[in-house]
């Protein structure tokens, strides 16, 4: 089937539910790729000075929870139809988005994000039922490939369009992703929903059946084992969002790379920028530009293999990427190295979906389809630990100065905020902050944490590997 063809062959309701997805990770990915930053970065840049393992706290537990409900909420959709949980799902996001910035205390924001969560639940296993209910066994690799573009081509906007107001204020980028999320509510009028089977239960007994359901699932060790490898992947994956942007902007140089932009792009490096460095999410935002550009080539490339050795790839690449982007200073090699995440990211994720979406019951698929996020639940939960506790201990800068000054029998007013204890520090060192970063980068080798995160994704791969040759292959 040629390409033409392929997309022709899509109905109207596949491309609204594209393109709902792709005003959603606008919205989420307006504020997500930038807030790992608002939670820790000092309070003089309107940070909320969190520490390293509170985010881990906030961004694991909560992100790992907006991907176990909808195991529960895909079930809510088959029962009550697709399009009144997107009327509540919408709701909730608004109102959400509006209301974080709100909270500056631990409780607060965690209690904030959980309710944003239930909206992206609610919102998550309609969508990609949807995809999966008007594709079919010859286009469904390129429809989810197009799934997958929008997912990032809205990764990509929301980043750049928020940024621009970063330094403005951290309430403006909450107010943009609400906007953002909002326009859906026009889409709803050309949203078709799709043949689903309806039910006269009680709600109470739909739970019941829901949780019979996962009882059955937990039964099945196949299936069980694949979700925990991929696990693994989400693990590795998530560090993108949660680590890689703290470790830029803690210990980094970008001015080489803004010098670049004030000579040929000044407007990239007039609004994309602070103090002399380029921004950390907009260095991280190039993987989305990637996947963009190059998901539609990637997923023609793989549509023929099969889903299992296409993930093994996928994950294998993307492991070294990402293990490669944590360990230097130089942002152009960051740069190559998350082209190469990129590269195994656009080959193994979008086939974990159809992989799940073609052993799914036709008439449940949208149940099924909430089973595809119990691998990136527990992904972001250990994620949350990596990027928490672990690169508290290993790689945090502001916890590390606060070692070495202990060492120094040196000490700073905890009152000020982290940029102003940092220069405290450096000028009670005599040395120039850069001069200061790093003296800390060579002696406490914070890129140390690449170990970790490359073990964790190797361990997968290679699971994953003996799981197609000594589980599925005996079938």
């Amino acid at each position: 089937m040629s390409m033409l063809k392929t997309f022709r062959s899509f109905p109207r309701t596949f491309w609204v539910a594209n393109t709902f997805e792709l005003f959603e990770r606008w919205a989420w990915y307006g504020f997500f790729m930038l807030f790992a930053n608002y939670l820790t970065s000092s309070s003089d840049v309107g940070g909320l000075e969190f520490s390293q393992s509170q985010k881990g706290w906030i961004m694991g537990v909560g992100t790992g929870i907006l991907y176990f409900l909808p195991v529960i909420t895909g079930s809510i959709a088959d029962k009550y139809g697709y399009k009144k949980v997107l009327i509540i799902a919408f709701s909730i996001y608004v109102s959400a988005f509006i209301l974080l910035p709100m909270f500056d205390t631990f409780t607060g924001v965690f209690a904030m994000y959980l309710y944003l969560a239930l909206g992206a639940a609610l919102f998550k296993p309609v969508i990609s039922a949807t995809v999966a209910k008007t594709t079919n066994k010859e286009n469904s690799s390129i429809g989810f490939g197009v799934y997958y573009m929008m997912v990032n081509l809205g990764a990509f906007i929301g980043p750049m369009l928020t940024l621009l107001y970063k330094g403005s204020s951290y309430d403006i980028v909450f107010h943009i992703s609400a906007a953002v999320i909002a326009l859906n509510f026009i889409l709803l009028f050309f949203y078709k929903e799709p043949d689903r089977q309806k039910s006269t239960d009680s709600f109470s007994k739909s739970m019941q059946y829901v949780f019979g359901n996962i009882g059955l699932v937990l039964k099945d060790f196949k299936f069980v084992l694949f979700l925990i490898i991929v696990a693994g992947f989400w693990t590795m994956y998530n560090q993108l969002f949660y680590t890689l942007p703290v470790f830029i902007e803690q210990w980094v140089d970008t001015s080489s790379m803004y010098r670049y932009f004030s000579e040929y792009m000044p407007f990239i490096a007039e609004n994309y920028s602070r103090d002399g460095q380029m921004e950390a999410e907009f260095i991280t935002n190039f993987d989305a530009m990637f996947i963009i550009i190059f998901q539609i080539l990637v997923s023609s490339v793989v549509m023929k293999w099969k889903p299992l050795s296409a993930m093994f790839t996928g994950f294998l690449v993307s492991s070294i990427g990402m293990a490669l982007t944590l360990m230097t200073q130089n942002v152009m090699f960051i740069i190559a190295a998350l082209f190469i995440f990129a590269i195994g990211e656009m080959a193994g994720s979008p086939k974990i979906t159809e992989y799940i979406g073609h052993i799914a019951p036709k008439n449940k698929k949208a149940l099924y389809m909430g089973y595809s996020y119990i691998p990136v639940f527990l992904g972001s939960i250990f994620a949350g630990i990596i990027s928490g506790d672990v690169y508290q201990a290993m790689s945090d800068k502001h916890n590390l100065l606060l070692k070495e000054l202990g060492k120094r029998g040196l000490s700073v007013d905890g009152n000020l905020s982290h940029n102003e204890i940092f220069a405290k520090a450096a000028e009670m060192m005599n040395m120039g902050q850069r001069e200061l970063t790093d003296y800390l980068w060579t002696t406490y080798h914070p890129s140390s944490i690449w170990i970790v995160i490359i073990s964790i994704g190797i361990i997968a791969s290679v699971s994953l590997r003996l799981y197609d040759k000594f589980v599925i292959g005996k079938e």
